[in-house]
């Protein structure tokens, strides 16, 4: 099985992209194509596949506000905002396709469309959110294909890069009285009826993945973990809007649950046999009373339960 949004096959070219007479070379070609990406949302057709602009489509947006994303064998991919489009273009998109949240469709496009677009919505919300020079307040202009943004104030010239906030997620198992391995899942109120999924937390300053994992885990749940029995199984790009998932496995050394210090709704202990009783998340069918759902098929959430119920991972 393997995770969305992390078989990214393009070339960043990090070198060339450097160079603006390269650069602008692969902008002008035939081969290129562009990734709009209108706040938060992406492109794509009413079959809802991604839709890939050609130069002529958009010929009011300039090098100097498009992000250059990769190269393969035959195209070089740039994404931009679609704000800077002239309202009669906008109009014009509108019309040949709809924006939709990557997030909501990701489990039905492709992995490579799913690492491209998830690649151009993440910088076009950093450089929304990167105006301005965090050390003085000027304008920050786009620089180096728009892999950095570089205050224009003379006496500060800070340069600023696109950041990356590095989350655990992790799979918590346990044996029971009777010999029996369990996992642990969580819900938060805000999510569809009956969907359960693992814990994850965002890494503190000063804190080691393995003490971010026991750490959060305490805090959500009130199990305790030791350190040492925490183990890396995979990493996934999650920029929703700014994040890598590092998921993780470890054993509880202990079993009370307790939620009242944190905002999960519900957290249980699972067995096998309950995860295969689960339904898909993308299930249409109605919720039920005692019902459960996986996470969503996309998230390495499903990747990590999925990989315990199979016996792939886990000492139990």
């Amino acid at each position: 099985m393997s995770l969305k949004y992390s078989q990214m096959h393009l070339d960043r070219c990090t070198n060339q992209r450097k160079d603006l007479r390269w650069l602008k070379a692969q902008f002008q070609s035939s081969n290129a194509l562009f990734c709009p990406v209108q706040e938060g949302n992406n492109f794509f057709n009413a079959q809802a596949q991604p839709i890939y602009l050609k130069r002529d489509q958009i010929i009011d947006v300039s090098i100097n506000s498009c992000v250059f994303l990769g190269k393969d064998d035959e195209h070089t991919y740039f994404a931009f905002d679609s704000n800077k489009l002239s309202l009669r273009a906008q109009e014009s998109l509108c019309e040949a396709g709809q924006w939709l949240p990557l997030r909501n469709i990701g489990a039905t496009v492709s992995h490579t469309d799913c690492a491209i677009l998830a690649l151009a919505k993440g910088l076009i919300h950093w450089h929304k959110t990167h105006l301005y020079c965090g050390k003085c307040g000027a304008i920050n202009k786009l620089i180096e294909a728009g892999h950095a943004r570089k205050c224009t104030h003379s006496q500060c010239r800070n340069m600023t890069f696109p950041r990356t906030d590095p989350a655990v997620i992790m799979l918590i198992e346990h044996l029971d009285e009777q010999g029996v391995a369990r996992c642990l899942l969580g819900r938060q109120s805000a999510w569809q009826l009956g969907m359960y999924s693992t814990l994850a937390g965002f890494v503190d300053p000063g804190e080691t993945l393995e003490e971010a994992v026991a750490r959060e885990v305490l805090e959500e749940s009130g199990i305790v973990v030791d350190t040492g029995n925490v183990s890396y199984v995979a990493s996934q790009p999650w920029p929703f809007p700014a994040s890598i998932m590092l998921g993780f496995c470890a054993s509880a050394s202990s079993q009370a649950i307790d939620i009242s210090n944190d905002d999960l709704e519900d957290a249980q202990w699972f067995t096998r046999a309950q995860l295969a009783q689960f339904v898909a998340k993308e299930d249409p069918i109605e919720y039920q009373a005692g019902q459960f759902r996986m996470s969503s098929i996309d998230s390495i959430s499903h990747y990590l339960i999925s990989a315990w119920h199979a016996g792939k991972i886990g000492k139990y």
